[in-house]
């Protein structure tokens, strides 16, 4: 089907009001989270082929979280899909005031391809939950999990409500070229950018979940080897392909041979004698250039290995990485985590601040100051205190960036509010009309008004 053929019957159904009530919402979940359990195993076939992820990892990173997310919108569906009454002011005395939940219509989800089935079906939950109609575009650069995700929602949705368009650059752009209501784009600053200016040319509002160089920061008072083990599960993640990895450390020097000793210790037991087999893999040999290329004139104390004819590249730790080196300048998106050392609180607070607002930021710490400090001084878009990546599965935790880590957020309740749009509807009683209001005025209506509004 045309691009523009489906998202014209989306509009055409989307306008029947099908979508609207709970119970259609309701079953749509439904029959989305037991495709998903009965597609399990494709699923995991399809992750394997594209980046090399193990089935356990699968699951609590990619179709688990699905699962979660679906769960936590059946729970509250009926609850947030009604009216909600809102206190009026006197000087509307008698009245109702009300928000009336609506969808926005017809939706596009853009997804990226480094978790394709998360970022792809995560967002269309909230979508479905709120009452809209979707097109999903998955990443050409994830073509199994793409293929998977094209015949899972191809089984249980028909087109003119959820569909999948495939395919790459052309495709994306014929269909940003579409009148949609909402669209909703996880991915890099530069296509984001692109993404908002498309939605500009028909006011369509956005939202933009993408990246940038997420902090760890340690001090002395952290507990060592728990932190080394916890930022070594978050950058290890998916070969370090994770929009919330940790992309830096900053680690007080007082603390950076302990840190060492203990980082290495956790790969150790994460990989027990070099075996990789279950790490995932670069996504393709572009990536894997650009990410080796990261490494050149660098201070390795930890791995650095790298194998092209498998995309291999092992969890790497580099030492006093100069800030102006290209590894600290883009997003790194392989387990490749560079260390910069510390003295005083104000130093680390004043590096944060000096560069663009990440999407996460982590801290390792016991000292209440350190941590109102970081909080209180530098802007992130959400993040943890000791431990790294598991905000983001906390379903009453709002997920999103800010300034260049995005715009909006998602995630349980968010996820409905994000494709909802809240109408304020006023209703006024018939048998009082207050004559203040209207012409002529007068000093006594004046009197009156100002004892109403103050």
């Amino acid at each position: 089907m045309e691009i523009q053929e489906l998202a014209a019957q989306q509009r055409t159904y989307f306008n029947t009001g099908a979508t609207r009530t709970a119970a259609f919402r309701r079953q749509a979940l439904e029959r989305l989270r037991a495709a998903l359990l009965e597609h399990e195993e494709e699923l995991n076939a399809a992750l394997l082929a594209d980046l090399n992820k193990a089935p356990a990892e699968s699951y609590f990173t990619e179709t688990g979280m699905v699962l979660e997310e679906l769960r936590f919108q059946l729970k509250h569906l009926e609850k947030w899909a009604r009216p909600r009454r809102v206190i009026t002011p006197l000087a509307q005395f008698p009245s109702r005031g009300e928000l009336l939940p609506e969808p926005y219509g017809c939706v596009l989800i853009m997804a990226p391809w480094n978790y394709p089935v998360q970022l792809c079906l995560t967002p269309l939950v909230g979508a479905i939950a709120a009452g809209n109609c979707a097109v999903v575009k998955p990443s050409a650069y994830a073509p199994a999990s793409s293929a998977a995700i094209a015949k899972l929602l191809g089984e249980i949705f028909p087109p003119e409500f959820v569909a999948v368009v495939e395919g790459g650059r052309a495709e994306n752009q014929t269909l940003l070229e579409q009148k949609f209501d909402y669209i909703f784009f996880t991915g890099s600053p530069a296509v984001g950018r692109e993404v908002m200016a498309a939605g500009a040319k028909n006011l369509t509002p956005v939202t933009l979940e993408l990246g940038g160089k997420s902090p760890v920061i340690v001090d002395a008072t952290a507990d060592i080897p728990l932190a080394a083990r916890r930022i070594a599960f978050g950058k290890v993640l998916n070969a370090g392909q994770t929009c919330v990895a940790p992309d830096y450390l900053l680690v007080n020097r007082s603390v950076k041979d302990a840190f060492v000793r203990e980082y290495r210790r956790a790969l150790e037991e994460f990989f027990p004698g070099g075996d990789y087999e279950e790490l995932p893999c670069i996504v393709n040999d572009k990536h894997f250039r650009r990410a080796s290329r990261l490494l050149a004139e660098q201070r390795v104390l930890i791995g650095g290995e790298t194998d092209a004819t498998r995309r291999f590249i092992a969890p790497t730790l580099l030492d006093e990485t100069d800030p102006a080196a290209p590894v600290m300048q883009e997003e790194i998106f392989a387990p490749i985590l560079p260390m910069l050392c510390w003295r005083e609180r104000e130093e680390v607070v004043r590096f944060v601040q000096s560069r663009p607002k990440p999407l996460a930021l982590y801290l390792f710490t016991r000292d209440k100051e350190m941590e109102r400090a970081v909080f209180d001084r530098c802007s992130f878009g959400g993040g943890c205190v000791n431990d790294t990546i598991v905000h983001l599965a906390c379903s009453g935790l709002p997920f999103g960036g800010v300034g260049n880590s995005g715009m909006g957020s998602y995630h349980g309740k968010q996820s409905f509010d994000t494709f909802t749009h809240y109408r304020s509807v006023l209703r006024k009683a018939n048998w009082l009309d207050l004559p203040m209001r209207y012409h002529p005025y007068s000093g006594e209506k004046l009197r009156w008004i100002k004892r109403f509004l103050k």
